[in-house]
């Protein structure tokens, strides 16, 4: 969302800005100059709609862009005066959205999440896009990634587990992580840094991948998210499944190896890093839906466990490879 938040500004500075984000969200960017950030906290229930009404009371904007297909962005709408309601197309919602605005971008067919963002600025009549992430990091968490990466120690930061909501199939299993950080180690010199939330899932993802990499840094559950950015901004590459981190792997300019079978890479892969990125998902459709990737809907997920076993070791490994033969400087990202 930033780059589009940026080319706004850019093109529009006359333009105020309101973002309604979540509460873990905004510690990533509520630092954003220009920005007025009302967090919304999706853990609080109906006190949290409760709260945003009465928030946004006697206001009026000129135009909403709601840009997620849910039904709590649906309700969050609700609260908002606008005159101009713009949302995705009748055939590319999900849960009813069309219901709750009344403006709509064209239809969008086989797009980058990306590049459907920037479609809702095309109906204001901009064009331009500005890929820029220039999100503050602290100068305590510079100095913090510092002494985590010192100058001249090429690392790769480790994230193994997506968000853990229940069965999201999006994980790649634990030994198979700790043999590539094993052959990471040992042939490239590189430090393995994992990192992840304090959840047992991810503690136990790092445990395994210590057994194996003993030198490791287990930084799991102890960093905040721009702890995790500037330790981003000083790594090598980052390797980790569809996740949040993945994203600001982008946002911090260094090539991300993300790990695909369960989503699909060209909806939602990291936005620079196609060609570091393992695509499986053709693989998991045919195993396990028995279709090819024409015939789904358009961001068909594959909620099959079996899925991401599909990404082999050998796979991750030639992607190490192909980047660690490549240039040193992490902002040296090929634009795909």
């Amino acid at each position: 969302m930033v780059p589009v938040v940026r080319t706004l500004q850019q093109v529009r500075p006359d333009c105020r800005l309101t973002w309604i984000i979540g509460r873990r969200e905004a510690e990533l960017v509520d630092d954003l100059p220009g920005i007025e950030f009302i967090r919304f906290d999706k853990q609080d229930g109906l006190r949290s709609y409760r709260k945003l009404a009465r928030e946004l009371k006697g206001r009026r904007f000129d135009v909403l862009f709601h840009m997620q297909n849910s039904w709590r962005a649906n309700s969050v709408s609700l609260a908002l005066r606008a005159a101009v309601r713009i949302g995705f197309a009748r055939g590319d919602t999900h849960d009813a959205q069309w219901l709750f605005t009344n403006h709509r971008i064209p239809p969008l067919g086989h797009v980058h999440v990306m590049e459907s963002f920037f479609a809702f600025l095309r109906e204001l009549g901009i064009a331009e896009t500005s890929l820029t992430w220039d999100l503050p990091i602290p100068a305590t968490a510079l100095e913090q990634a510092r002494q985590w990466i010192p100058d001249g120690v090429p690392a790769l930061v480790v994230s193994p587990c997506a968000a853990p909501r229940f069965r999201n199939f999006r994980d790649w299993p634990a030994d198979r992580y700790a043999t590539v950080c094993r052959y990471a180690a040992d042939r490239y010199g590189l430090k393995i840094i994992i990192t992840g939330g304090a959840s047992k899932q991810e503690a136990h993802y790092s445990e395994i991948i210590r057994h194996h990499v003993p030198q490791a840094i287990d930084l799991t559950g102890k960093t905040r998210l721009k702890d995790l950015l500037a330790l981003l901004t000083r790594a090598r590459g980052l390797l980790c499944p569809d996740s949040g981190p993945a994203h600001m792997g982008t946002a911090a300019g260094i090539p991300v190896i993300g790990l695909f079978a369960s989503t699909n890479p060209d909806r939602a892969r990291p936005y620079r890093s196609r060609t570091w990125c393992v695509n499986r998902y053709p693989d998991a459709l045919e195993r396990f839906l028995r279709r090819h990737v024409d015939e789904v809907p358009w961001g068909t997920r594959v909620r099959d466990p079996g899925a991401m076993d599909l990404v082999t070791v050998g796979d991750v490994m030639e992607r190490l490879d192909r980047l660690m033969a490549g240039p040193a400087r992490s902002s040296e990202v090929p634009m795909t």
